[in-house]
Order: C-alpha cells, then structure tokens, then sequence
C-alpha cells in the first residue's frame, strides 16, 4: 500500500504546481480589485511561449520557463489595457482573452507537434531525501516545484505583513479612498494585472517544458478556470489556496 501511496503523493506536488503559480498570481491580481478571467488563455500564451524558447534555444525549460512569464505578462497587458484604461468589463475582456489565448497558442504550436523535450531531472536534497516516506516525496522533486513552495512563502509573507500587501488590499477594498490620499491606483493595478499574467505564464510553461514535456493543443486543459475558482473558494488566503492545489493535484494523479 505504501509503495503505491509515495509516487502518488510525490506525483501530487508536481500536478499541482500549474494551479499554484496561477492561482498565487489571480490571488494578486483580485487583491487589488480586478478579476481576470483570462488565466486559461495567458496559460496557454505561456505553455507555447515556453515551449517555443525552449525547443529553439536548446536549454529546455531554463529559458522556456522565464520566457513563459514575458509572454503570460505581455498577454495580460492586453486585459488591462481595455478593462483598465478604456474601462472595458473585465468579465468580457477576460474571456475574450481566453478565446484569444487558445488560438492564439493553437496557431502558433502547429510548428511544434510531435516535438518533444528533455525536461527536468528531480534534484535529492542531500539527508533530507533519504528521510523514510517523507523524503522521496518531498525532497526529491525538481527545480519548479521548490520555486513554487518558494513563491507561496514569498507572497503570503508580503500580503500579510508588509506595506505593499496592506497597500493592495486597501486599493481593492476602496480605490477612491487611495486614489485620494495620493496612491497612483491605475498604476498599481497594471503592475498586479502583470503580475498575474507572468505567473500564469509560468504556470503554462511548466506544463509545456516539464511537466508533459512536449506540446499538445490546449494542453491547459481548464486549469486556468480551476485556478480561478480555487481563488474564491480559499477566500483569497495564499495557505487554503496552497491546500486545494494539492487536493486537486492529488485527484489529478489518482485518474
């Protein structure tokens, strides 16, 4: 029974990596007051982005990984363009991102079927991989899923107790209030709309260079919508987000 529980579990922690660097990064983004419903497209922008500078550049996914994110932040740059500056319904401007994600990705990946990619080799922390049950399925993952628990503790620890966190929250719970004590609220909303967008883009560009490792068309698969809603349903906390992941994660493996 054990023998068959420790790959599933250890096999948890890497499903669940997509719909952590997504979620964290729409977690941020509704922070702020703005709800993107563009994650499954920014994904996907950021799985062939990802995929693309992997296969051309030859180094996988240390360069499919960072370009991932430029293009998840370019595409959401789109969203906050129209439902931002133009005031546009960000409902629809995130759904129209969807759409344009998806074909977007699909026109571009049809250089790229049937091609695959190294991906990444687990890294064994040294004594902490040989602890019984626990070790192998914690300490023996690779690079992606450290940054992704590295991520969680980052961003939980500044939402909750720096400047900045209490500054998003404030502009989300009332952006009157501090567009007139001087804060520039546009501004600050942009640069959390990108943020979101990059960590989408990493998200799709794990599943792209790692996780697969080749491309598939819509390869996604509704895990941006799923990350949406593991933000609503964790209440905007970073640790019940982090938790439903892993649970969806663990579904996932079990299939």
């Amino acid at each position: 029974m054990i023998e068959h529980l420790i790959p599933i579990l250890a096999g948890t922690l890497g499903a669940a990596v997509p719909l952590i660097f997504a979620g964290l990064g729409e977690l941020v983004t509704e922070r702020t007051g703005v709800i993107n419903l563009g994650v499954e497209g920014m994904m996907l922008v950021g799985a062939i982005a990802g995929f693309a500078a992997a296969a051309e550049s030859g180094h996988g996914a240390l360069a499919g990984i960072p370009a991932g994110a430029v293009a998840g932040a370019a595409t959401a740059m789109i969203f906050a363009f129209f439902a931002l500056s133009l005031a546009a319904n960000q409902a629809a401007c995130g759904l129209a991102l969807t759409i344009f994600g998806i074909g977007l990705s699909a026109f571009i990946g049809q250089h790229y079927i049937s091609y695959s990619l190294p991906g990444l080799k687990p890294i064994a922390i040294p004594l902490l991989s040989d602890i019984p049950l626990l070790g192998p399925i914690l300490f023996k993952q690779d690079a992606v899923v450290y940054l992704s628990l590295l991520a969680f503790a980052a961003i939980a620890w500044t939402l909750s107790k720096t400047r900045l966190g209490l500054l998003l929250k404030a502009i989300g719970e009332s952006p009157e209030a501090a567009h007139a004590i001087g804060y520039p609220v546009i501004r600050i909303r942009f640069g959390a709309v990108a943020f979101g967008g990059a960590m989408a883009g990493i998200a799709g560009a794990y599943l792209s260079t790692v996780y697969t490792p080749l491309w598939v068309q819509n390869m996604s698969a509704g895990r941006g919508w799923i990350a949406v809603a593991l933000v609503v349903f964790a209440t905007w906390k970073p640790t019940r987000l982090l938790l439903g992941a892993y649970l969806f994660g663990f579904v996932t493996i079990l299939q």
